[in-house]
């Protein structure tokens, strides 16, 4: 195992694709209005990617066309005080290919929100880093 300079354990590609595989739901980080803003959103790996479904018409959709932006998911165990947190940084683009539309319409990503989600967006994990904390290195702070 690895370790940064907080004693926090750094995944490797493969763990930080693993975990994210784990969880339904993520952050995207984007620019709206030449600001910062985070919206949660319901996702799903297909190979190193990850794919999220929204409206055409969504502040995201239209945000993220073609853009840098950057995703994280975690997970935490507050009573252990442990978990990971894994953040991919790429380019996002809208899916316009009618069989790659096909293809990830059979995908298992259910968004929470009620309405039709039809507009698929693609981020590529060019850069990908991650982090856990266990709890044996909690009980070892000073």
């Amino acid at each position: 195992m690895r370790f940064d300079t907080n004693g926090l354990e750094i995944l490797d590609r493969e763990e930080c694709l693993a975990l994210m595989a784990s969880v339904p739901v993520g952050r995207v980080v984007f620019t709206d209005r030449a600001l910062p803003a985070i919206q949660p959103v319901n996702f799903v790996l297909h190979g190193d990617d990850v794919i999220i479904a929204t409206s055409a018409g969504s502040k995201l959709a239209a945000a993220t066309a073609g853009t840098i932006v950057a995703f994280e998911a975690d997970a935490f165990d507050a009573g252990d005080e442990a978990g990971w947190s894994v953040t991919v940084v790429g380019q996002a683009r809208a899916v316009r290919d009618s069989g790659e539309l096909r293809r990830l319409s059979l995908l298992p990503l259910d968004p929470w929100i009620p309405g039709r989600h039809d507009h698929f967006i693609r981020i590529r994990s060019d850069v990908i880093s991650g982090r856990r904390i266990h709890p044996t290195m909690v009980e070892a702070r000073p």
